[in-house]
Parts: C-alpha cells; sequence; structure tokens
C-alpha cells in the first residue's frame, strides 16, 4: 500500500507537502498540486475523507460567515478578502445572509453549528447591542466580529477607525476653502456611523466652524436614503457649499437627486464620500472618499480567527486598520476662487 512518503517520493516534494495536498491544509501551488495528486493516482493511493479526517482531529477546516444583505458593494469586497485567504489557508468557507432578520441570523448560527464549523465571522448590524446565546453554550467555538460596535459578549472584533475617516474627510473639504459643510450620517444607533459623524465634528470645532442643524440628516448607508436625505436637506433652504456623506452608496444616491434638482457636484456642491468602493471611481465625477481597507478587513478576520482556533491567542483581540483619503473629482478647490472674488472687491 502506498505511503505520503511514496508520493513524495515520486513527486519530488517534501512528504508535509504532500500532506498538506491531500489533507487540503495550507494553499499549494496549482502546478505542485497536480503533480502530488499525478503521482498519488499514479500508486492508487487513496486520501481518507473529509468526515473520516475531521472526526480524527475534530476539525472540518470550514469556517461559517454570517453577512447583512445590503446592495452595497462594501460587503462583497470584504467577503473577497474573506474567501480568497480562506483558500490559501486550505479551509473552506459557507456564506450565510442573514437579511437583517435576527431570527434567521440564530437559525444560520444553530445550522452552521450543526455542520461542525471551526469557527464563526460575523459581520451583522444587527449584532449591535445583541446576546446571542448560542455562543454562550459552545464557548470554545472561536468567533470574530467585523465592523460594528459594542455587543453584550466578548469575542475578537476587527474594525476601521470610522473617527479618524470622518475627521479626513472633513478636513480634506476644509482644506479646499470650504466652511459651510453639512453631513448626511449613516443610522446613529450604529457605532460606525456615530464615530464617523464625531470624526466631522471634531474637525468643524477644531477650525471653530458653526454646525449648521439643517445641513446634518440621518440615514441609512444605502443609495436611496442618499437620494432622499439631500432632498430633504434642499427642502430645508440653503444649501451648504459641502457635504461630507458617511458612505459611497449615500453618496452616489445624493449625487442622483442634485442632478435632478440642477446641482452640479463639483461646480456648485462638493461631496466627499466613505468606503473608496470599486465603482466609486468609475462615476461621473469620479468620488473623492475614504478608503477603507476592505480587503485586508477580511484577510485580518480570517487570520485572527485561526490564531484562536490554533491556540496562539487566548485574549480577546482588536484589530484597527487605518483608512486613508483618496482624492478624485467631486471636491472643488474654493479657496482660490474667494481669493480672486476679494481681489476684485478691492
Amino acid at each position: 500500500m502506498a505511503t505520503m512518503k511514496d508520493i513524495a517520493k515520486l513527486a519530488g516534494v517534501s512528504t508535509s507537502t504532500v500532506s498538506h495536498v491531500i489533507n487540503q491544509t495550507r494553499f499549494v501551488s496549482e502546478e505542485i498540486s497536480l503533480r502530488v495528486n499525478n503521482a498519488a493516482k499514479a500508486l492508487n493511493y487513496y486520501a481518507p475523507s473529509a468526515l473520516a479526517r475531521s472526526l480524527k482531529v475534530n476539525r472540518t477546516n470550514t469556517i461559517g460567515m454570517l453577512v447583512t444583505t445590503s446592495t452595497n458593494p462594501f460587503f462583497g469586497e470584504v467577503v473577497k478578502g474573506v474567501e480568497r485567504n480562506c483558500y490559501q489557508q486550505g479551509y473552506n468557507l459557507i456564506l450565510c445572509n442573514t437579511e437583517g432578520d435576527n431570527a434567521r441570523m440564530r437559525d444560520s448560527i444553530n445550522t452552521l453549528m450543526q455542520k461542525r464549523v471551526d469557527g464563526f465571522i460575523l459581520m451583522c448590524s444587527s449584532l449591535e447591542g445583541e446576546r446571542i446565546d448560542v455562543f454562550e453554550r459552545y464557548p470554545d467555538v472561536p468567533v470574530v466580529v467585523m465592523d460594528w460596535g459594542p455587543m453584550l459578549f466578548t469575542k475578537d472584533k476587527i474594525q476601521d477607525n470610522s473617527l479618524l475617516g470622518g475627521y479626513l474627510a472633513t478636513q480634506h473639504l476644509i482644506d479646499n476653502g470650504h466652511t459651510n459643510i453639512g453631513c448626511i450620517t449613516g443610522p446613529l444607533i450604529k457605532y460606525q456611523a456615530q464615530m464617523r459623524y464625531e470624526g466631522y465634528k471634531r474637525a468643524m470645532l477644531e477650525k471653530g466652524l458653526e454646525f449648521n442643524a439643517d445641513w446634518i440628516v440621518e440615514s441609512d448607508f444605502e443609495c436611496e436614503g442618499g437620494y432622499h436625505a439631500f432632498k430633504t436637506m434642499s427642502d430645508r433652504g440653503r444649501l451648504p457649499s459641502a457635504i461630507f456623506v458617511s458612505n459611497d452608496m449615500m453618496a452616489m444616491g445624493m449625487i442622483n437627486a442634485a442632478s435632478e434638482l440642477g446641482i452640479q457636484v463639483p461646480e456648485d456642491l462638493s461631496i466627499i464620500g466613505y468606503d473608496d468602493v470599486h465603482i466609486a471611481k468609475f462615476m461621473t465625477p469620479s468620488l473623492t472618499t475614504i478608503h477603507q481597507p476592505k480587503y485586508r478587513l477580511g484577510e485580518a478576520a480570517v487570520d485572527t480567527l485561526l490564531r484562536k482556533l490554533n491556540h496562539q491567542s487566548d485574549q480577546p483581540e482588536v484589530v484597527q486598520l487605518e483608512p486613508t483619503l483618496v482624492v478624485r473629482k467631486s471636491v472643488r478647490n474654493i479657496t482660490d476662487i474667494e481669493t480672486s472674488e476679494y481681489a476684485n472687491k478691492k
């Protein structure tokens, strides 16, 4: 009966590489995997089934991920980072959409538990402030929570620095000469929406700029929400010269509403978004925004979960990734214009 050592000799690789290919415990290049599999086939080697292997080591090499369904491509870009890193680490990913429904979320968790997933990645805004009893019944199953705020159970967390992101966005508008600056926030019951709004307020306060309540509208992080938020702001009267919109999807809806009202971006109104989703650079005008490292968020979630599975970390971790400014075409610099107008008046 052939052994892994026999396969390694025929394929010209190490025994550990053969083990990784057959057991799918680590990413191995396609070329080497093909050599190993061909050697195994030639030697009539039969690998143990995944079920038998999982019973022996009490691992299924499977991760469950729960995501709130949304039209926002932000979620898809994060999932891509999760899926790619799972593949490279030799893990399978089972993805469940919760539709924002807590009952469906709990049912999905129970189903994944029955499938004996090794751990969970949660990206569900509905979790905020929730206690999930099922995780308390399985304290040894590691859970990583992505991007959302305080919860009633202690788990590892991956997030972006939304306070800094909101500050950078507003500071960029100020640096371009804007002093009348509005803000369309996400739902302020959500931690990330709160932090982006706090960043906006901090930048305004540092420069001694006044807040106009008519220029602050709370919305829902969706295109339709941005559209209606801008219509609401417009109905209140005079508009600011610039608006920080707390995510790119709302910014897109807002630009559509502005166009319907005959308002041009950035000639009449400057806009900065948040997230830097892939399509933001293909808008007209291309959207100046705050870049969230979405792919890295996904990678970091998997890395953190695997550290727990491999007992490399005992205490809950908070991994924070830093946002950066991406300058495109939706913000107009009005400093030179105001200086020119002042010179002409003199």
